[in-house]
Parts: structure tokens; C-alpha cells; sequence
């Protein structure tokens, strides 16, 4: 008796032990993905918008520019496609619902090796992002827009205003901060910029051409507009390419190994 006493409690004993040690290991476990998480926090607060996050940028020295345009088609847009295929150069158009009457330069833009995605139909801010499934209502539209034209829905977006805009908190509080999430689950990657050419605020052409150029990053990302307005952008774009060709830039459409830019999402 005395023995099977001894015997259980050695036994209660080691029991008493594992427990401890699996304690210690999971506290130590949950501590570091707690730091793990702060860190990341405070990456996340440090970076303002505009800045590139959540990049898949690649190791190697190789230095692109991806010319991206937004809110077309337009009439500009075939005078910009044939300002590219002058300097041998792709692009990315993100489409919008205007202009039926130029819908055929979508499929035109495509044929010629340039990339095609999703702005939204409508662009108007007080639908698109009055609730995320008017945001997706949306989505789909331009998605159809887009599949007459080239045969498939694009999966590469862009959000109006960028992700880090604040009009949208006008309207829907935290919509931003859903969609970036709920467009990945969907099978679609957005894309920000990390330079902007200024001709949404109306820039004339030398404005443009100062603000669309910059050595000091070796993937960039600029935000242009072929909207029907933007005659100093399509007047701007020869100079903005010699730059960068003698640069020794390379002109890309974004694909699925296309460097990503993600601005910081303020609502």
C-alpha cells in the first residue's frame, strides 16, 4: 500500500510537471506571436499613404515602369496606344463604364499586349462604396464590360480613389478595410500606385512630365488618367517614356508576377 502510495504521487507529481511545461511553451508560444502581431502593428501605423506595403517586389537590381491608366476608354485612349506602340512600351488600362461609343479599344489595347483591369463602372463614390455589395454590383458590371470585349474577366483591380482613399468613409465606415480583404478571398489582387502624375487635378502637360519621372525606385508604379479631359497626359506621355527608356527602365504590363503596391488603408 505504502509503495502504490509513493507510486502516485510520483505519478501526480510528473503529471503536475507536463502540465507546467506545456503552460510555459504555450505562454512562450502566445508571447511571441503577440510581439509578432505588435510589430507588425506598428510597420503598419509607421507607413502613410501613398508608400508601397505588401509588396512582391523582386530581389534583383531589374528596373521597371508600370504605366498605368485609369477611367477610360476614351478617344485618348487610341491616341496613348499609339504613343506605345511608338516606344515598344505595355501598359495597364483599368476600365470604367463610360463611353460605349469606345468600348472596341479595350479589345484593342488587349490584342496589343497590354493588360486589362477593373476600376468599376460607375466610379461614383456614393454607390460604389455605399455598401460592399453595391461595391461588388459594381465590380460586376465592369467585369461584363470587360468580358464582351476580351472573352474573361480580369482579375487585377484597382479601387477608385486608391485604397487608401477617405471619401469612402463618407459613406460606408471601414469599407476600405473590408474590400482589401474580401477581393483577395474572391480571387482578385488590387493594385495602388507609388507615383502619380497629377493629371487628375487637372495638371497641364509640363507639370505632368515633371511628376510622372524618378530614378530613386527601381519599380514604379504610375497613376495616369486616358479619360476623354486628358489631353495633356496623352500630350505629356512621349517625354515621360524617353526619360525612362534612356533610364534604362523597362515598360510592363502587370501580370501575375508584377511587382504589387498597396497604399495604407485609412478607413
Amino acid at each position: 500500500m505504502v509503495a502504490n502510495s509513493k507510486e502516485a504521487g510520483r505519478s501526480r507529481e510528473a503529471a503536475e510537471q507536463l502540465v507546467s511545461r506545456t503552460t510555459a511553451e504555450t505562454q512562450a508560444v502566445a508571447g511571441t506571436i503577440r510581439t509578432a502581431v505588435e510589430k507588425q502593428r506598428a510597420i503598419s501605423s509607421s507607413v502613410q499613404p501613398g508608400m508601397p506595403v505588401g509588396t512582391t517586389e523582386p530581389e534583383d537590381d531589374k528596373k521597371v515602369v508600370y504605366l498605368t491608366f485609369d477611367d477610360g476608354p476614351s478617344e485618348n485612349t487610341k491616341k496613348i496606344l499609339d504613343i506605345l506602340e511608338q516606344y515598344d512600351a505595355k501598359a495597364t488600362f483599368f476600365i470604367t463604364g463610360a463611353n460605349e461609343d469606345c468600348r472596341h479599344y479595350i479589345k484593342e489595347a488587349y490584342d496589343a499586349g497590354h493588360t486589362i483591369g477593373l476600376h468599376t463602372y460607375t466610379h461614383d463614390y456614393d454607390k460604389v462604396y455605399e455598401s460592399d455589395e453595391a461595391y461588388y454590383d459594381d465590380l460586376e458590371k465592369i467585369g461584363n464590360v470587360a468580358r464582351e470585349q476580351i472573352g474573361f474577366v480580369p482579375c487585377f483591380i484597382r479601387f477608385p480613389g486608391g485604397s487608401s482613399n477617405m471619401v469612402s468613409a463618407q459613406y460606408n465606415k471601414g469599407i476600405m478595410s473590408r474590400l482589401v480583404e474580401s477581393v483577395a478571398q474572391k480571387g482578385y489582387q488590387y493594385y495602388d500606385w507609388n507615383l502619380d502624375s497629377g493629371d487628375a487635378a487637372g495638371c497641364g502637360k509640363g507639370e505632368i512630365e515633371q511628376n510622372a519621372v524618378t530614378d530613386k525606385m527601381n519599380h514604379i508604379m504610375i497613376l495616369f488618367h486616358d479619360t476623354q479631359t486628358k489631353d495633356a497626359t496623352v500630350e505629356a506621355l512621349p517625354k515621360i517614356l524617353e526619360y525612362y527608356k534612356e533610364k534604362g527602365y523597362e515598360f510592363q504590363a502587370i501580370d501575375r508576377d508584377s511587382y504589387v503596391c498597396h497604399h495604407s488603408v485609412q478607413n
